[in-house]
């Protein structure tokens, strides 16, 4: 006889039913063939007597168990555990609670190795030289949830909130390209915008649409990791070019458009990831002029326009583009927050519409309400008070973070200061390396990241990027002391050795 009364554990305190609690219960009994196929299950007062629960109770997970299969019922009989239930065979387990560990796998899958690891999760204490990221605590968030509240309290809201267009909020698209048009210079209509959910999906989307196996593609020699990681994953192939103090040497690009048919050059043009410099207007003109002659799209990732420090913001390439070879790819996630996944392809509509086509399968649409948020926080103006409001910041921080490093890293590092964006280009003394300054700064609660990934090339630049914006002027001074204390010990390690 099985052991009905000592087998299960109700907890009245839980926020799951009573009923459920019972159910998995005997669910857990039957895979684990404590509860054999075709036993007789107790009558529900029986057992609702045993457990000391209502029969409503008992009665409720039997009908549970009979819906999902694990019991049948016998007319003037009673319940029984379900006589066709295979065998479930599974892992033999050493103690009784000991859970199936995550790393393992019971199926074969694709790895592919142009994708990068996974960065670890920064732990309790420690900074972190972050890429150039913006400051979430400067976030209007409470101006944004009353937008938000305010626009999902309409009465017809729920006609927003089905199945809607594949290319984003028709508002946003129109407030979008109207802003764009006054602010970038761009000639546009909301038929040329797509909606997506950041710039990764612009340039993913942009990749999948240009790209097939051994199509050639032109980037810089350093170049923005995820993009070369998108580009990898289209088995093109990566044609790199120079880059300079004036952004991508399109001298180079020229002479291999001599050679090889190309399918597209990705440029950072405001500010080159990671290397922070502006493409000069002789460059910018020479490469329209290649798109048009060689009929090659530009990718052009505009990632952090809104960011000047020294003047005002350079028209992008698409601004000049009358022959429609630009893809321009922006979004508001830096600008406002990462939470906020609001991004867009600005393309000529033939491919745009194709564009569309392709998102479907990735992601449907994207979140109208959020969109809907969005047009407002733009058309209201907010969006560029916000910028001017954080612009003073980042450019104290800015300032502040290259005046301590050239004060106290003259003998080890060198950099430019930037006139934009969220991030110094920091070159490291060649008889150091990074790997050691990684390994030693973890002493000091400081985390390095990913620094190899800047050296995709690997032509041993020995640079990283390093992001000020998100810090503030306190926690600037204590990265600085952490970094201090990291750069003395490599120091004395080297004099060691």
């Amino acid at each position: 006889m099985f052991p009905f009364k000592t087998s299960f554990y109700l907890d009245r305190k839980s926020k799951q039913a009573l009923y459920l609690q019972l159910s998995n219960q005997f669910i857990r009994l039957i895979k684990e063939r404590k509860l054999l196929p075709e036993t007789k299950l107790p009558g529900s007062r029986t057992l609702a007597e045993l457990l000391n629960v209502h029969r409503k109770t008992v009665v409720a997970c039997y009908e549970e168990l009979l819906l999902q299969g694990w019991v049948e019922s016998i007319p003037k009989k009673g319940t029984f555990i379900n006589a066709k239930l295979p065998e479930l065979h599974q892992q033999e387990f050493v103690q009784k609670k000991e859970v199936l560990s995550t790393k393992k796998v019971g199926f074969q899958f694709y790895k592919d190795a142009s994708l990068q690891r996974i960065s670890p999760e920064i732990k309790e204490g420690f900074m972190m030289f972050n890429d150039g990221i913006s400051d979430a605590r400067l976030t209007p968030t409470e101006d944004l949830a009353r937008t938000y509240r305010r626009i999902c309290s309409k009465k017809n809201i729920y006609k927003e909130m089905s199945y809607g267009s594949l290319f984003g909020n028709e508002k946003l698209r129109i407030t979008l390209a109207d802003y764009l048009n006054k602010t970038r210079g761009l000639n546009i209509n909301k038929d040329n915008v797509i909606i997506t959910r950041g710039s990764q999906m612009g340039i993913f989307l942009s990749a999948k649409l240009l790209l097939q196996k051994n199509d050639n593609i032109i980037v810089g020699q350093t170049n923005y990791t995820s993009a070369d990681t998108n580009f990898l994953q289209r088995k093109a192939n990566l044609l790199r070019v120079s880059v300079d103090k004036n952004g991508l040497v399109t001298d180079e690009i020229e002479q291999i458009c001599q050679n090889k048919s190309i399918k597209a050059v990705y440029v950072t043009s405001h500010h080159h990831h990671p290397t922070t410099v502006t493409l000069s207007a002789e460059r910018r003109i020479h490469l329209l002029n290649l798109a048009k002659k060689y009929s090659f799209a530009i990718i052009e990732d505009d990632y952090d326009y809104d960011f000047n420090y020294n003047h005002s913001p350079i028209l992008p390439l698409a601004s000049h583009d009358t022959n429609g070879n630009v893809i321009y790819i922006g979004s508001v996630c830096k600008t406002v927050a990462p939470v906020f996944r609001i991004g867009y392809i600005i393309a000529p509509n033939s491919f745009v519409n194709e564009a569309a086509n392709q998102r479907r399968f990735i992601d449907r649409q994207g979140d109208a309400l959020l969109e809907l948020t969005f047009e407002d926080f733009i058309k209201s103006g907010d969006l560029d008070r916000h910028i001017k409001k954080v612009m003073k910041v980042y450019k104290a921080r800015r300032d502040l973070f290259c005046k301590l490093l050239k004060e106290q890293f003259s003998t080890v590092f060198t950099f430019d200061k930037p006139k934009g964006g969220m991030a110094v280009w920091l070159t490291l003394n060649k008889k150091y390396s990074w790997k050691t300054v990684a390994e030693i700064a973890n002493k000091y609660q400081l985390e390095i990241g990913e620094w190899q990934r800047y050296d995709n090339a690997k032509i041993g630049h020995n640079s990283i990027r390093v992001g000020f914006a998100m810090y503030n002027e306190e926690e600037i001074f204590a990265l600085i002391d952490r970094l201090f204390k990291t750069m003395q010990e490599v120091k004395n390690q080297e004099i060691s050795l």
